[in-house]
């Protein structure tokens, strides 16, 4: 191994080079969302189920109606198309739009449909919610999303506008990597990750005789509490 490239590792990690260490305060944020994340991982039981989904399609409609949604004052993006279609899912499964009550020894389930979205700011992670999302078009989810996106990366939300979810969604996209370990936001049940959509080949039809095409491909990471 070269050795000058030993020496600028170990100067960086303090072993050499009188680089030192710089100590940079935790802010009240990140304080809280680490907080918040170690009492997650040490009250829920979580259980993690990665998946692959062809989204193909799925981006067509996006691309054919980004425009209109834009003029809308939204940006149609796959987080947006996940929130309006998880409505639905949710009713049907209702167990992931829950919560449990240890004093009661009860589940919780939530008839209303509060969707939480994770957004990176430089203060930390927010996470603000689109609230009643089962009863919002596509196009009111996209514009809502802006406009607390915009207002999270401002440092302009209200404490309010980050309680009551009932479900969270967290896109990774943007970073890239394929798998990835999303931690359940307490009290909620579930938790939906999405990670960078590429293409990819796909074979299809006689085992025999199969036909290669591409196709968009969309991990994703479901967690949710061992029942």
């Amino acid at each position: 191994m070269n050795r000058s490239f030993v020496s600028v590792i170990l100067g960086g990690f303090g072993g050499g080079g009188g680089m030192g260490v710089e100590r940079v305060p935790l802010r009240s944020i990140r304080r809280a969302t680490a907080r918040e994340m170690a009492r997650s991982w040490y009250e829920i039981p979580h259980v993690m189920h990665h998946d692959l989904t062809d989204v193909t399609e799925l981006e067509r409609f996006r691309r054919d109606h980004a425009e209109e949604v834009e003029a809308a004052g939204g940006k149609l993006t796959l987080t947006v198309l996940v929130i309006n279609a998880l409505a639905g899912a949710l009713r049907a499964f209702p167990r992931f739009n829950a919560s449990l009550d240890p004093d009661e020894q009860t589940i919780v389930l939530k008839r209303y449909f509060h969707v939480g979205v994770a957004v990176a700011t430089e203060q930390g992670l927010l996470v603000p919610v689109v609230r009643d999302a089962d009863r919002k078009s596509l196009v009111e989810i996209a514009a809502e999303l802006v406009e607390l996106a915009e207002r999270a990366r401002a440092g302009e939300l209200e404490r309010e506008e980050m309680q009551g979810g009932t479900f969270t969604v967290t896109n990774v996209g943007g970073i890239g990597g394929t798998l990835f370990t999303p931690i359940i936001r307490h009290p909620e049940a579930a938790i939906l990750g999405l990670g960078r959509a590429e293409l990819r080949p796909v074979a299809a039809g006689d085992p025999q005789d199969p036909k290669l095409s591409a196709r968009l491909i969309l991990p994703l990471a479901s967690l949710e509490p061992e029942s």
